[in-house]
């Protein structure tokens, strides 16, 4: 594995990160020197009380509770997402005997430290719990810290694939940025039932023209068996993003459960972690996230077409180190990174067809040649983007790297920098009086993705339904779904609506949605800008919609806007709000009320924890006054 040619990075890269940098340059700060402060050489249990630290290991036998004792050993936290429902991580079962056997094979010994929720957009979706959804994130994050706060560890192995889970592990990690962290994937199901063909039941079933029996045995071959689900939505975009950020061993993300390699590369992960625990090799997770890695995140986002869930959840994460990311860093990137990846719902492929094509590592690789990734980067494989250029193989029953193919296997699902699918990448941040936005556009064709038509307000996905199903949409309409906002409902993903809006496509309509809610990487082929921020139950203008009001949405441009006169807009009284306390209760919602006072706006990562305030840092008020995030 050697370092990429000497590439000159191209200016808008170099200028983003520059402005991030700046941008974050005192709470950056702020958060390293509490990193400093919290770094001790050698276990940090030797501080603890003997009492404090005999409960520690009072379960521990042998020679792994002697090396306990006697504070010689680093100690290595296991946090998992663990189920057995979930089947992106039902795998995730025997990871832990795995890793303990290989921590200690170097050295260290390594504890279950706890676990934390995970649940399933693709289970919740359309129903009650899906307005936890969102939430949970920060229940994940604050049960990892939970996790790592008994003072124990000296590093930790964060297990987790999907969703919220892989941005909650690294909000609540980086409290605890002075430890190494190795993120520990499960891998995707095998191949099923390819995805267009799921696609095309689905919208047969919204039409009435299949049964739901016919849907099931659809639904049910496209998910058929451990693993995270094939299709390019935010599981995956976690796993293609963390990788290029230098948290997953190189080449770890889309290796298949149950393989070989795949036990490998998670014995590797044990042992790497204690490699970088301490010594020359120390590397804590707060120095590989950093504003250079972030920016690589977002580009490898970008290149692929992935999750606008991340426009929220790597802005949450950032604010955690120290960062203010914004939508602006987005679009700015967006407008000079190419898209290089036709995966479902931007094509036909799967995820496995991508990682066959050549995947993250063909993809680090073009990208570096062609100026558009930071090479000098830490990673927990060593210092230097490079070593994920390198694929990972089993020789003689041994883990090792290789070079991979520097050209695309399949160039109708992965390509080269200098011959992509289109010039720019798949995200567009739109405004205007509606607010902002976040429209996907790479599955968007392009004689779509302007759209001016009559407006139809609903407040709930089952109006919409029941409007669709009276014929009542049978014709040019811009789709406003609001009061599904963070603040409304704790922003629900409507990947449900998609079925029905591809049907009005189809039949010759133009159609866009307009939403302050969420629908993340599966959204598909209908233009839909999402997230709109203010949301309407903070009194943004989405809230001031009427029924015939005409909305233009110009993805191309940039823009959103309802062609109604400011004035007459703001005099409009407001219809219609959020749900009230009494009423959002059942399936546990009200037990996460407090969060959903407290949540911040989709712009801002949509997060309880932020934005950072000078009192997070004990410094003066004035010293943030124009560097809070999103400003």
């Amino acid at each position: 594995m050697s370092p990429t040619p000497t590439t000159k990075l191209h200016r808008v890269v170099a200028d983003v990160t520059e402005r991030i940098a700046a941008r974050s340059a005192a709470t950056r700060a702020a958060h390293l020197d509490r990193v400093a402060a919290a770094h001790a050489e050698g276990p940090v249990r030797r501080g603890l009380a003997c009492s404090n630290l005999a409960h520690g290991f009072a379960a521990m036998e042998g020679a792994d509770k002697q090396a306990l004792r006697a504070a010689r050993a680093p100690g290595v936290a296991i946090v998992s997402s663990y189920n057995d429902m979930l089947s992106a991580h039902q795998p995730m079962q025997e990871y832990p005997a795995w890793l303990k056997k290989s921590v200690r094979s170097a050295g260290g010994v390594a504890q279950f430290a706890g676990g934390v929720p995970a649940m399933c957009d693709g289970i919740t979706q359309g129903r009650a719990g899906m307005e936890l959804s969102l939430f949970s994130r920060e229940v994940i994050a604050m049960s990892t810290a939970i996790a790592l706060s008994h003072d124990m560890f000296d590093a930790a192995l964060l297990l987790g694939v999907c969703d919220k889970i892989v941005p909650g592990l690294l909000i609540g990690a980086l409290s605890f940025g002075h430890l190494p962290a190795v993120l520990v994937p499960a891998g995707p199901m095998n191949s099923g039932l390819p995805n267009k063909e799921k696609a095309r039941v689905r919208q047969l079933y919204a039409e009435g023209l299949a049964t739901r029996e016919d849907l099931l045995d659809a639904e049910a071959a496209s998910y058929h068996s451990a693993g995270t689900c094939t299709f390019y939505g935010t599981a995956n975009s976690n796993q293609m993003v963390v990788e290029v950020m230098g948290l997953h061993l190189p080449g770890a993300s889309f290796v298949q459960p149950g393989s070989a390699l795949r036990r490998a590369l998670t014995e590797e992960a044990g042992r790497r972690v204690v490699a970088i625990s301490r010594g020359e090799e120390y590397t804590p997770v707060s120095r590989i996230l950093d504003e250079k890695a972030f920016v690589n995140g977002v580009i490898a986002l970008l290149a692929t077409g992935g999750s606008t869930n991340h426009t929220m959840h790597l802005v949450a994460v950032a604010a955690a180190a120290g960062i203010q990311l914004t939508w602006d860093d987005f679009s700015d990137l967006s407008a000079v990174v190419p898209l290089l990846a036709r995966v479902y719902p931007n094509g036909s492929a799967d995820i496995n067809h991508f990682h066959a094509a050549g995947g993250i590592q063909f993809l680090v690789g073009t990208l570096l040649d062609a100026g558009l990734l930071h090479e000098d980067v830490h990673t927990v494989a060593g210092f230097g983007l490079h070593r994920y250029r390198a694929e990972p193989i089993l020789s003689d029953g041994e883990l090792v790297w290789r070079d991979v193919p520097t050209r695309s296997l399949d160039e109708e699902v992965l390509r080269p920098a200098w011959r992509p699918f289109a010039a720019d990448g798949g995200l567009r941040m739109v405004e205007g009086n509606l607010g902002r936005a976040v429209v996907k556009v790479s599955a968007v064709a392009p004689e779509h993705r302007v759209v001016q038509a009559p407006a139809r307000v609903f407040t709930t996905q089952e109006a919409f339904t029941a409007a669709f199903e009276a014929g009542e949409l049978d014709r040019d309409v811009v789709v406003v779904i609001r009061q599904q906002g963070p603040q409304a409902n704790g922003m629900p993903e409507l990947h449900g609506l998609t079925p029905a809006l591809g049907v009005l496509m189809d039949r010759g309509h133009a159609v866009a949605l307009l939403t302050d809610g969420r629908m993340s990487g599966a959204s598909g082929k209908i233009p839909a800008a999402i997230q709109v921020t203010p949301e309407a139950a903070a009194g943004g203008p989405i809230a001031r919609i009427a029924d015939g009001d005409v909305v233009r949405l110009d993805a191309s441009a940039g823009s959103l806007d309802v062609l109604v006169g400011d004035e007459e807009l703001a005099r409009r009284e407001l219809v219609d709000g959020p749900p009230s306390e009494a009423s959002w209760t059942g399936t546990g919602r009200e037990l996460f009320a407090a969060l959903r006072r407290a949540v911040g706006p989709a712009d801002l990562g949509a997060s309880v924890f932020g934005p950072l305030t000078p009192e997070h840092f004990g410094m003066p008020t004035h010293t943030l006054e124009t560097q809070e995030v999103g400003q």
